[in-house]
């Protein structure tokens, strides 16, 4: 007999898929017949779906909270051992589960878009909510079909095997992928907002501008849940990094990197109506990316700790993404002279203009190298049965000119005031970052640090850091000198009225900052492996790790291996830490879980190799890493800039409020 939750999961589903499939064509024929009473149908359908699919979620959010079994995806991830905070993060952590997840959070953005436009814009809308609501049907399909995680189970188990113990070894698992999911799904609503801007056959400022709010607010999330995915790998998986380039890493990444030139883009199209065509290529380009790397992640190509099992989603992803693939292209050849008739082509490079078009070439140059490092194994597996891999010398070797030479171009465009510059402008803005960013560059040759990639890193990362920081000043030195305030309240008002402007260089500021602690902690990283008897102190350094002993705590999901040590700088106790490997009761694969004492100047990392309670001794790894910390700020700075930028201001929903009261 089929149990409650999966009868009522299921029914929830199909309730979402047929609200999709019938708002899909009435927002489609509203936007053709510019019909408003079809609009609000479409409209209404949108909050079915979007209320549905989060219900659907809730049931089975409740079905793992209370280990009822006989739905499928709970015996296949559920145990009576999992704590109920591990039960309730399980959902995204296989398949089924997780595709049923990513409908939820598309049921949630395309709700809130049917929210946050109605009454505006009513060229585009009901174009863009038929486009939205015709991704919402492959998803519900797929939850509804071949990846159902509401299948009844019969003979329903009396336990089951647990999530995978690498999903539920650190805390950042709870919110590391739905960041990612808010950024990959969040690339759904501007890709169709750029649908529609095509089948509208117009693509205004005031429209521009809203695409791109809701591009930053996707962006953001994708950059955190990056950003969180990197400081999970680093504290879990015990090798002292926190980017491989891993297939599945690039996979985000992406589509991270065309959204980014889909932004400066975006904003050179709604100031100037320059690269318009081109932006809404990006914009597609950024959603089909999300597609591919959901089908390298789910459809088990790739061999990685980030991605499922095999199973028979992949053709059934790869199929979708061909299709949205041909249509976009039929899309764009057909509608782009549309939208783009008045378009202004960039004839000087030596502007503000031409600096975001050469930051677009060259990010879209970072994607074309990581996606032939990514795809160019399949296609020699596929061609002649072997199996090669792509690892860190390509990507680095291949993109590292291109992250610095952007770096100087994020100095060089902000500076620029739009239109040519003259000689003075550019002297008086680009003099002191330029003298300083030689000063950094001399001081770092000076101090022995010899890695060229590294000093270049600091010399154009200072350069672009003093351009944003004297263009954050700017506004309010003008403003103090009119008014007489003092600085700091005159930069803040300045600021907080240009807000879009002052969180572009707080995220300029926190991309400097990354840079900074990626170059420093790659290139100057040291390591060590030692075995330590008990009692006894090895030097790594200027630390001293003394292994006081071994310990095993045994909780209800796992068995835990610890090695307590002590760390030293001369004769005094700086640091206590505890590396440990936990073995958990459903699944015997031991999992490490390094300790790290982090400082704004230097981690220093120990990585449990293992106990040997006989000989009485430990072995570990040990790692020593300049300026990591700075790379977790300068990637929260990232995110809460995008953010800041994207959220809306007081007056598009002052706009909002007077059009609804016009009707």
């Amino acid at each position: 007999m089929i149990g409650t939750l999966s009868l009522l999961g299921r029914g929830l589903i199909l309730v979402a898929l047929l609200a999709c499939a019938v708002g899909c064509v009435l927002g489609i024929t509203a936007g053709v017949r510019r019909s408003a009473s079809g609009g609000r149908q479409a409209r209404w359908m949108a909050w079915v779906f979007s209320g549905s699919t989060l219900l659907a979620t809730a049931v089975m959010e409740y079905a793992l909270l209370t280990h009822d079994f006989s739905v499928g995806y709970v015996a296949q991830v559920g145990s009576l051992a999992t704590p109920p905070h591990i039960a309730f993060v399980s959902l995204w952590s296989s398949l089924e589960g997780s595709i049923l997840f990513w409908a939820a959070v598309l049921g949630a953005y395309t709700g809130a878009f049917a929210w946050a436009t109605r009454d505006r814009y009513p060229e585009h809308t009901n174009y863009a909510l038929g486009a939205l609501l015709g991704v919402g049907v492959f998803f519900t399909f797929l939850v509804a079909g071949v990846a159902d995680p509401f299948l009844p189970v019969s003979p329903v188990p009396l336990d089951g095997p647990g999530p995978n113990p690498l999903l539920q070894n650190h805390v950042l698992m709870i919110v590391h992928p739905p960041s990612l999911y808010l950024g990959f799904v969040g690339m759904s609503v501007p890709f169709a907002m750029c649908v529609a801007a095509l089948l509208a056959g117009r693509c205004d400022a005031a429209w521009l501008k809203h695409l791109r709010q809701w591009s930053l607010i996707a962006w953001a999330w994708l950059s955190l849940g990056i950003l969180l995915g990197g400081w999970w790998s680093y504290e879990v998986l015990g090798w002292g990094g926190y980017w491989a380039w891993d297939p599945v890493e690039n996979a985000s990444f992406l589509p991270w990197l065309v959204t980014t030139a889909f932004l400066h883009s975006a904003l050179l199209a709604e100031r100037k109506q320059q690269l318009l065509s081109w932006t809404l290529v990006l914009g597609i380009a950024s959603f089909l990316l999300t597609i591919l790397g959901t089908f390298m992640t789910r459809s088990g190509v790739f061999n990685s700790v980030h991605s499922f099992t095999q199973s028979g989603i992949g053709p059934v992803f790869l199929g979708f993404l061909g299709l949205a693939l041909v249509f976009s292209v039929l899309l764009l050849a057909a509608r782009m002279n549309l939208v783009s008739r008045g378009a202004q082509p960039i004839t000087d490079m030596a502007t503000k203009e031409g600096s975001l078009l050469l930051n677009n070439l060259l990010l879209v140059g970072i994607t074309f190298t990581v996606l032939v490092g990514v795809l160019y194994p399949l296609l020699v597996e596929a061609i002649q049965g072997e199996r090669i891999s792509v690892g860190q010398p390509y990507f680095n070797t291949m993109t590292l000119p291109l992250w610095v030479t952007m770096l100087f171009l994020m100095g060089v465009g902000p500076a620029f005031p739009w239109g040519r510059p003259t000689l003075d402008q550019v002297r008086q803005r680009l003099m002191i970052p330029g003298g300083l960013a030689v000063v950094v560059a001399v001081v770092s040759v000076v101090a022995g640090w010899d890695s060229p990639w590294a000093v270049a890193t600091f010399a154009t990362a200072t350069f672009a850091g003093v351009v944003s920081f004297q263009e954050v000043l700017a506004p309010g030195r003008a403003r103090a000198a009119s008014t007489g305030e003092g600085l700091i309240a005159a930069t803040i008002t300045a600021n907080r009225k240009a807000r879009r402007r002052f969180s572009g260089h707080v995220v300029h500021l926190g991309i400097v900052v990354c840079a900074v602690a990626i170059a420093a902690s790659g290139a100057y990283r040291t390591e060590q492996t030692y075995t330590i008897p008990e009692g006894e102190t090895a030097t790594f350094e200027r630390y001293g790790l003394r292994y006081v002993g071994p310990r095993t705590v045994d909780e209800p999901h796992r068995r835990a291996e610890i090695a307590d040590f002590e760390v030293l700088i001369g004769d005094r106790v700086v640091a206590e830490l505890s590396p440990r490997v936990n073995h958990y009761v459903a699944n015997g694969q031991p999992i490490p879980t390094p300790a790290v004492e982090s400082s704004l100047v230097e981690d220093l990392y120990l990585s449990l190799v293992r106990v040997d309670e006989g000989a009485g001794t430990a072995s570990i790894q040990v790692i020593k890493q300049p300026l990591v910390w700075w790379l977790w700020f300068g990637g929260l700075m990232v995110f809460g800039g995008g953010i800041l930028a994207g959220w809306p201001t007081r007056r598009s929903r002052a706009l909002t409020v007077e059009a609804r009261a016009a009707k």
